[in-house]
C-alpha cells in the first residue's frame, strides 16, 4: 500500500485535503486520527508536523509527501520535487524595522524559524551573520531586542508591517505547496505514478475553462481564431440553417476577453463552465 503524509495542521492542510479529494482519494479523517486508509485505491495518508514530512520520507518510511517548498529546503533533504500545487503560496524573505535605516544584512542578528533555509542563502551571498533560531513568531524578537532583523515566510505582509517591520531585498524563495518523493517521476510505481496524475489533471484544469457558443457558419473560422482548443474546437450543426455550435478550452484568465471579442464578432449564447480535472 502506497503511504504518502500530509500535514495534519496549518495552513497546508486543509488545501492537501481538499486536492486529493478532488483527485477521487479518501483521505477525511475523524477527530485527530493520524491514518486514514483509502482501500480503493490502495493509499494509506499518514498526518504528521508538517515540518516532519521530508524527513520521513527521505528516510524511506513513507513513499510520498505534502510539505511546503520552503520546508522541504529548510529540512536539508535531498528529496525530488515532482509537482508544485498550487496553493500555500507565499514568499520567504528578510525584514527590518521600519525607521532603522538598515540597507545590509551583514553583521546583524537574524531571527528565524528556517535557520537551515536562511543559513544556506547567506553563505551563497557570502553575508557573515548571526542567526537566532525560534520556534515560531520571529516578528517580536526585534521588538524584544533579541535580533535586529527577522527571516520568515510572508503571505499578505500584514503581520510584519504590525510589528513595525518591512521588507529588505528580494524575496529568498517562492515557497509553495509541494508533492515530494525520493524518487524521480519516471520511476515511481504505478500507484505513486497514478496519484501524481490525478494531481496534475487538476492542477491543470484549474488554469483552464470550457467556453460554448453559436455562431453563424460564416464566422467560423474567425471565431475559431479565436478559441483553437487543445487540439482544436468542437463544431457541431444547430437545428437553425446556418448555424453551428462550438465548444473549446480557453485560459481562465482570458475568459472575458474572449467572450468580448467572439461577442463583437456575433457569436450568441456564449457559456463558460469550470472543469474539474482533465488528461491533455
Amino acid at each position: 500500500m502506497l503511504q504518502v503524509a500530509l500535514p495534519n495542521k496549518g495552513k497546508l492542510a486543509q488545501g492537501a485535503i481538499d486536492l486529493l479529494l478532488t483527485a477521487g482519494y479518501h483521505c477525511s479523517r475523524s477527530g485527530r486520527s493520524l491514518a486514514v486508509r483509502d482501500r480503493r485505491n490502495n493509499v494509506a495518508f499518514l498526518f504528521l508536523r508538517p515540518r516532519d514530512i521530508a524527513i520521513y520520507v527521505s528516510n524511506g518510511v513513507l513513499d510520498l509527501g505534502i510539505t511546503g517548498r520552503d520546508m522541504l529546503i529548510d529540512s536539508g533533504k535531498e528529496l525530488t520535487e515532482l509537482l508544485g500545487l498550487g496553493f500555500g503560496k507565499a514568499l520567504f524573505r528578510y525584514a527590518v524595522p521600519k525607521n532603522a535605516n538598515i540597507n545590509t544584512l551583514a553583521g546583524l542578528r537574524i531571527a528565524t524559524s528556517y535557520p537551515t533555509l536562511v543559513r544556506r542563502d547567506l553563505d551563497t551571498k557570502g553575508i557573515e551573520a548571526r542567526l537566532v533560531p525560534l520556534d515560531g513568531a520571529v516578528e517580536v524578537s526585534v521588538l524584544l531586542g533579541v535580533a535586529d532583523a527577522v527571516a520568515d515566510v510572508v503571505q499578505t505582509g500584514q503581520t510584519m508591517a504590525d510589528a513595525g517591520l518591512v521588507p529588505l531585498g528580494d524575496p529568498v524563495l517562492e515557497t509553495e505547496a509541494v508533492l515530494v518523493s525520493r524518487r524521480k517521476e519516471g520511476t515511481l510505481n504505478s500507484t505513486a505514478g497514478r496519484l501524481v496524475q490525478r494531481l496534475e489533471g487538476i492542477i491543470l484544469a484549474r488554469e483552464f475553462v470550457m467556453i460554448e457558443y453559436d455562431c453563424p457558419h460564416d464566422i467560423i473560422d474567425a471565431a475559431c481564431q479565436i478559441t483553437p482548443g487543445i487540439e482544436s474546437p468542437t463544431i457541431a450543426p444547430l437545428s437553425k440553417p446556418g448555424w453551428v455550435a462550438v465548444k473549446a478550452m480557453v485560459n481562465g484568465h482570458e475568459a472575458n476577453h474572449i467572450m468580448d471579442s467572439l461577442e463583437d464578432l456575433g457569436a450568441k449564447g456564449i457559456l463558460v463552465t469550470g472543469i474539474r480535472t482533465c488528461r491533455i
